[in-house]
């Protein structure tokens, strides 16, 4: 058998530097390009190792694990045991993630049923049938894109969850509830009253208006006439102007409520120092929240209770 040991090194060297670079992000560290090239050049050292010396203690479990750990030391920037074993762990865990997903793909693409030779239907179970190198160097790069959008994505969502709160606000005599959102990107403020804005959208806000009156307020902030707003709400309705972030001033039509009362870090925070600027459309395309709060809400009513 011919061996093209460049040819494998050199596809390992840029597998384990893909990895390492996966291990970086997960992990939100930061260290030198000089040092994952590092990490990558000792790693790919395996390959001639595996070679030349098979029965070396490198090749053992525990071989592989102090290996690991070598690795991990020359790439990161190591403070702790602590922080030496979640770096470790994230290596497995890309390792193990993109390696599980390109076996996944690889057999998902092939056809599992097979005839023996005499006549009996099998199932292939995959031993034997090598993945190609194309397949790898294609593969590979698609797979750990999509491992790392999906973590991404997932970090996401958890800060996003992190953030969500139960909300119920009270307009007269009716009294709703919904799911918030803590927006530290929302700094509204009405200029008037100097009260903190939070934005509610039409999926929630229309359970405190008939139709006919959601109609007529539409209509007097589409058409800037005001006369168009249901008399029954005049006196509870303000018009907030405030600037949108690509410079240009409009405005905002907001409701006085009797109540906001929402819940942060088991504390149950209620205020009626707010006003409730109205989205005219739903605030997330998977209904998680239909509410932004304002930050200084949570802020200055936790300084209040503490």
């Amino acid at each position: 058998m011919t061996i093209y040991l460049d040819a494998v090194w050199l596809l390992n060297f840029c597998l384990d530097m893909m990895l390492l670079m996966l291990t970086l992000a997960l992990a939100k560290d930061g260290t030198r390009k000089i040092r994952i090239v590092l990490g990558a050049f000792i790693a790919s050292l395996l390959v001639p190792l595996s070679i030349y010396y098979p029965d070396t203690f490198i090749n053992t479990v525990a071989g592989k694990l102090l290996y690991s750990i070598l690795i991990i030391l020359c790439t990161f920037k190591i403070r702790s045991v602590y922080r030496l074993l979640k770096l470790l762990l994230l290596f497995y865990f890309t390792t193990f993630a993109i390696g599980g997903g390109l076996l996944a793909v690889h057999f998902l693409l092939q056809n599992p049923i097979g005839v023996s030779p005499n006549g009996i239907l099998t199932f292939n179970s995959g031993y034997g049938d090598p993945v190609s190198w194309l397949f790898i160097v294609i593969g590979f790069p698609l797979v750990w894109i999509f491992t790392k959008a999906r973590m991404d994505r997932h970090g996401e969502e958890k800060i996003r969850y992190d953030q969500l709160c139960p909300v119920r606000v009270q307009i007269g005599s009716k009294c709703f509830s919904t799911t918030g959102y803590i927006d530290s990107g929302n700094q509204l403020m009405d200029p008037v009253s100097k009260k903190p804005v939070i934005i509610c959208d039409q999926y929630f806000l229309k359970q405190w208006f008939t139709e006919g009156e959601w109609e007529s307020i539409y209509e007097a902030h589409s058409e800037l006439n005001f006369e168009k707003l249901p008399a029954s709400w005049e006196s509870r309705i303000n018009i907030i102007p405030y600037q949108g972030v690509e410079g240009n001033r409009t405005f905002m039509m907001g409701l006085k409520p009797d109540n906001l009362t929402f819940y942060y870090e088991n504390q149950k925070i209620t205020t009626q120092k707010v006003l409730i600027g109205i989205q005219f459309s739903e605030l997330t395309k998977d209904q998680s929240y239909h509410c932004l709060l304002h930050p200084k809400i949570v802020k200055s009513e936790i300084v209040e209770t503490a």
